[in-house]
C-alpha cells in the first residue's frame, strides 16, 4: 500500500471533487477514499480549509508555462489559455480560488510569473499593475459574465445553457430591446460554462486578444497612470 502524504492526499480530494463536486468533498469522504481513518488525514492537513487551499495549488500547479522567450503577448495568451484547459478538468475549482480569503502560494508565484513576463516583454510596472486588473479573474483561466446573452430569465433555463439559441420572451424582449437584439446576434453553444448559452471559448479569447492588443498599444505609446 502506497504510504500516506500530503500529495497523495490532495490528488484525491481533487479527483473526488471532479468526480462529485466540491460540495461532495468531506475529511470523512475523503478519508474512505484512501482507506484510513479521517484522523490520519490531520497529520497532512490541519483542517478542511488547508485541505482546499492545496486542491487550489495542485490544480495550479497543472497550468502549462509557455516559453517566455516568444513574444509577450503569445507568452501571456498560452499561459492564460493552459490555465483554461486546467480549469475544464476541474470545474470546481474556480469557485474555491474566489473562496479564498489570500492567495495560496501557487497562486502568488504564477502570478508573479505572469507580471515577469510583462515586464520582460516591456511594459511598465505602472502599465503592469494596470493590465494585470484588466486582466483580473482571466489571468487563471475564467471570467465572470455580465448577463446571460441566450434570453432566457430565471426559472427557464437561464445559466444552464438549456434556453441558448432560443427567442427571447417577447415581454422581455419589449422591455430590454437591446440585451433582445444581442441574443439573436451571438452564436450560442448549448454546453457553455459560463453560463448564458453564449460560445463561451470564442467570447473568452475575444476578450483576451483585445486586452493583449490594447495592452501593447499602450507600451508602444509609453502610456503612464500619472494625471
Amino acid at each position: 500500500m502506497t504510504r500516506l502524504n500530503r500529495e497523495r492526499v490532495l490528488r484525491a480530494a481533487v479527483s473526488l471533487a471532479d468526480e462529485g463536486g466540491i460540495d461532495s468533498l468531506s475529511m470523512r469522504r475523503l478519508a474512505q477514499e484512501l482507506g484510513v481513518v479521517p484522523m490520519a488525514l490531520y497529520k497532512h492537513v490541519a483542517n478542511k480549509e488547508q485541505l482546499l487551499d492545496g486542491m487550489v495549488d495542485t490544480v495550479v500547479g497543472e497550468i502549462e508555462l509557455p516559453d517566455d522567450r516568444s513574444d509577450w503577448r503569445e507568452a501571456v495568451r498560452g499561459r492564460v489559455l493552459s490555465a483554461r484547459r486546467v480549469l475544464l478538468r476541474h470545474r470546481w475549482a474556480y469557485r474555491v480560488i474566489e473562496s479564498r480569503n489570500a492567495p495560496t502560494p501557487a497562486v502568488l508565484g504564477y502570478l508573479d510569473s505572469m507580471i515577469g513576463v510583462l515586464r520582460d516583454g516591456g511594459l511598465s510596472a505602472d502599465l503592469a499593475h494596470h493590465a494585470m486588473h484588466a486582466l483580473g479573474s482571466r489571468v487563471l483561466g475564467f471570467s465572470q459574465e455580465l448577463f446571460d446573452a441566450s434570453g432566457g430569465g430565471a426559472g427557464d433555463g437561464a445559466g444552464d445553457g438549456s434556453n441558448g439559441g432560443a427567442p427571447p420572451d417577447p415581454a422581455l424582449a419589449e422591455r430590454f430591446p437591446h440585451i433582445a437584439e444581442l441574443a439573436g446576434a451571438a452564436a450560442h453553444d448549448g454546453g457553455s460554462v459560463v453560463g448564458g448559452g453564449c460560445d463561451d471559448q470564442f467570447e473568452f479569447e475575444f476578450a483576451l486578444d483585445l486586452l493583449l492588443d490594447g495592452f501593447e498599444r499602450l507600451r508602444a505609446a509609453g502610456w503612464t497612470s500619472a494625471r
